[in-house]
């Protein structure tokens, strides 16, 4: 029997474990290439949109793509959103959300896989590993190789690559902020916001150390997506698959014209589909929270059955019932009909619903906005001839980027005439005329009178009118207070 010594001397087993690096093979094959294809998509979109110039005449930015936080703008090509226009913004977010989900209910976690920004910056670092450092096995040999002049020359050329991307990464972030080329000269002159100079430190930094460090424990780790897109997968998702009733009992360095008389299963546990895992996962286990659907597995896999001889499919794109079908000796559905399915139709249906509302709603848009506020002290004034007025502050959004006249009216209001701060009595009308500065909110006092009459609060409209040929008018109710 143990002594109490004996006891408290031993040591708790540790519940943490230690990461294995993984080090991904190059391989190439047709999603390969759609990941390069994807990646430069991407890439270009990201790095290239802030220098794309768009003409809105003389009075607004020519950036295409801006977030004017200064002018409290969003520019986009053709489109600019206003503050109380944020519901715009709300929609966009809201259709990549049901995005995702119909992503994920049509291919599986296609967007890890291929366009998730951590895939793109991780991919991007793993190949320039790749190119300074050699494929896996050279990687593998040079983290066990004592440290040499080679080694620190080859660690040293990485992660400065690392972090030449991951500032430019950060510098790209920045120019959607301002004109571009004018924040470029700036920020290389030292003349930029401090903020600028913050935000490029921390994109940097963030970059760099989750693509080029953390890579995939982000994904398996950090990121909730994973966890929510398992949720949403059933028997009917296209996931990456590895078929077992196919490929078992696997014999590993089996000839190819042994597999049969062996009564052998297609997989030779080569591990090729291991070895190109950029989350470092063996897929034959079935699936798991670290596949991000990239597909790599699929290409080695099938460059292996196609040098054994064996019919390619022993990895790949497919639904549980797809499966279930094919080990009993059925056909496969055909692709469309997998993924025209309620689920992804119904998804998409909201996704369009809300797309077309929000381009509804953007052509139908004019570009003139108003609203009234009274002025309380004091709520009305009785002037010697017995007529009442009131006071209200009118303001009037002009949403293009030119100067705009407009004209102010008067609706609903018996007798009422108006005129503005400055004029005179002499001088009140049904309407009056303003002018507007491009892209700007202009305030106007307006005094309003009416003859004498009941004692009774009148609700009555101001409307605001453009005066040129694009036209476009906007109206606004507001309260007229009598003794």
């Amino acid at each position: 029997m143990a002594s109490p010594s004996d006891l408290t001397s031993v040591k708790p087993k540790s519940l943490y474990a230690r990461r294995e690096p993984v080090y991904p093979k190059a391989v190439d094959g047709r999603f390969r290439r759609l990941k390069w294809l994807i990646m430069a998509v991407t890439l270009t979109i990201y790095y290239v949109t802030p220098w794309l110039r768009w003409d809105r005449g003389a009075y607004a930015p020519d950036q295409a793509v801006l977030i004017d936080l200064a002018g409290r703008r969003f520019y986009m090509f053709g489109i600019e959103i206003w503050p109380h226009e944020f519901y715009y913004v709300a929609g966009l977010l809201i259709m990549a959300g049901i995005g995702l989900f119909l992503v994920t209910s049509a291919v599986g976690r296609a967007w890890c896989g291929y366009a998730c920004p951590q895939t793109v910056w991780t991919d991007l670092f793993q190949h320039v590993e790749r190119w300074i450092e050699g494929d896996r096995n050279a990687q593998m040999k040079l983290a066990k190789a004592p440290w040499t002049a080679s080694k620190l020359a080859k660690r040293v050329a990485k992660y400065a690559s690392f972090l030449a991307i991951s500032a430019a990464t950060g510098g790209a972030w920045i120019f959607y902020f301002a004109d571009a080329p004018t924040l470029a000269r700036d920020f290389l002159a030292g003349d930029a916001a401090i903020v600028a100079y913050g935000t490029v430190a921390v994109l940097t930094a963030t970059t760099f150390t989750l693509g080029g460090l953390l890579r995939e424990q982000v994904c398996i780790y950090m990121c909730p997506w994973p966890r929510i897109q398992t949720a949403m997968l059933d028997e009917k998702s296209l996931i990456v698959t590895y078929k077992d009733w196919r490929g078992e009992p696997r014999a590993r360095g089996t000839k190819k014209a042994t597999l049969a008389d062996l009564k052998l299963g297609d997989c030779i546990d080569c591990n090729q589909c291991v070895a190109v895992c950029p989350t470092g996962i063996d897929i034959r286990n079935g699936p798991q929270v670290g596949c991000i659907t990239c597909a790599l597995c699929i290409d080695a896999c099938d460059k292996v059955m196609a040098q054994v001889g064996r019919p390619r499919g022993l990895i790949d794109y497919a639904t549980f019932e797809d499966c279930e079908a094919e080990k009993a000796g059925e056909p496969r559905r055909p692709l469309l009909k997998t993924i025209l399915r309620p689920r992804t139709l119904i998804y998409f249906t909201a996704w369009a619903a809300i797309g077309f509302a929000m381009l509804f709603a953007l052509g139908e848009r004019t570009r003139v906005d108003i609203s009234a506020q009274q002025q309380r002290n004091p709520v009305y004034v009785r002037l010697s001839d017995g007529q009442v007025r009131n006071a209200f502050t009118v303001k009037i959004r002009n949403m293009q980027a030119r100067p705009r006249a407009f004209e102010i009216g008067l609706e609903d209001l018996a007798g009422g005439r108006m005129w503005l701060e400055g004029g005179s009595r002499e001088t009140a009308a049904k309407h009056v005329a303003v002018r507007v500065a491009p892209d700007a909110l202009g305030k106007f006092r307006i005094f309003v009178i009416v003859p004498p009459g009941e004692e009774q609060r009148d609700e009555f409209v101001f409307t605001a009118r453009a005066l040129d040929p694009e036209g476009g008018s906007d109206s606004t109710k507001a309260v007229f207070e009598r003794p």
